[in-house]
């Protein structure tokens, strides 16, 4: 893909990319911490407070598609044995359930199970990358930053959750890294609404110091020319 660089409006100032070297990074959107009964409510969260970034989420996938952007989508969990999942992370809390537990999704956060998957709203179709990760940020132990490198990609726009756990770690990961992010506020979601108001403020906050922050409307309008011209081929 060729294309000039898109501008949208975000905060601090202006966001520049370039289509051909930006992924869309979605990030966890998964059973056990999106749905009913799934891992995220056993731990007494309102699995509501997510489910808003879904409707904002899908129209993004769907112009990022159209415009033939990379998307690559990230998954937690773990190995069967649990081989890969420190005690500390194990015996974090007090929860009735831990990971590896069965519960009302399959064992909890395990690779492979029903729960681990991605909702069926945002599920990955062919050619989409999806990364299994045993940590909070995306690069940690995984393969993220490889695919990165090898698909010459500078800018992420990056969409998921929780937005101050593992949408905050994979940007500052990033950022260190030197990527350049664009953080969509719709489509990030915690299920604490002072967190989610604060981690974003955070980002953008002396002059992008860990990056921008926009609406999802922007940088659906941003792409519209570049949607509509693959349509037109």
């Amino acid at each position: 893909m060729t294309s000039a660089p898109l501008t949208l409006l975000a905060r601090p100032y202006d966001f520049t990319f370039d289509p051909a070297t930006t992924a869309l990074v979605v990030i966890d959107m998964q059973r056990d911490f999106m749905e009913p009964g799934g891992f995220g409510e056993s731990l007494g969260n309102d699995v509501s407070q997510l489910r808003s970034t879904i409707e904002p989420l899908a129209a993004v996938l769907a112009a990022v598609r159209a415009a033939g952007l990379t998307v690559i989508h990230t998954r937690e969990g773990h190995l069967p044995d649990l081989s890969d999942l420190p005690p500390a992370k194990l015996n974090r809390g007090d929860a009735a359930l831990k990971i590896g537990d069965v519960g009302p999704k399959g064992r909890i956060l395990i690779r492979g199970e029903y729960g681990q998957d991605i909702i069926d709203e945002l599920a990955p179709v062919e050619g989409e990358i999806v990364i299994d990760k045993p940590g909070k940020g995306a690069f940690y132990a995984t393969s993220f930053g490889d695919v990165l490198a090898e698909k010459g990609i500078k800018s992420l726009v990056v969409t998921g959750v929780t937005t101050e756990v593992c949408v905050h770690t994979t940007v500052r990961e990033a950022n260190d890294r030197g990527y350049e992010c664009l953080v969509l506020s719709d489509c990030v979601g915690s299920y604490f609404p002072e967190f989610q108001r604060v981690a974003l403020e955070m980002i953008a906050a002396q002059g992008g110091i860990f990056g921008w922050v926009a609406p999802s409307a922007a940088f659906i309008d941003a792409l519209a020319p570049l949607s509509a011209a693959s349509a037109a081929q």
